[in-house]
């Protein structure tokens, strides 16, 4: 399944927050991920994203997705190296 996540955590966790990110998806811009996973790998990364934040002040946005149904288009810079693999 494909995965695109959007956070806004507080500033004190965000860093492990990005750490985490990174070892699963791709950075496109701040604070936005996406990529593959599979369901292992999607389960995993909740789980471990559950155990970082504080849910009463954090916030996580997940929107999944089967890749052939993805259009994505850049208007300006673009910030992220998508075609990193993990």
């Amino acid at each position: 399944m494909y995965y695109i996540i959007v956070y806004d955590i507080a500033e004190q966790r965000v860093n492990k927050v990005l750490k985490l990110m990174r070892r699963y998806l791709n950075w496109v811009q701040n604070s936005v991920f996406e990529g593959e996973l599979s369901p292992g790998q999607f389960e995993e990364l909740k789980l471990r994203l559950k155990k970082l934040i504080k849910q009463d002040k954090d916030s996580i946005l997940i929107y999944s997705m089967e890749k052939k149904w993805i259009e994505r288009e850049i208007i300006g810079l673009e910030k992220g190296d998508t075609n990193r693999i993990i």
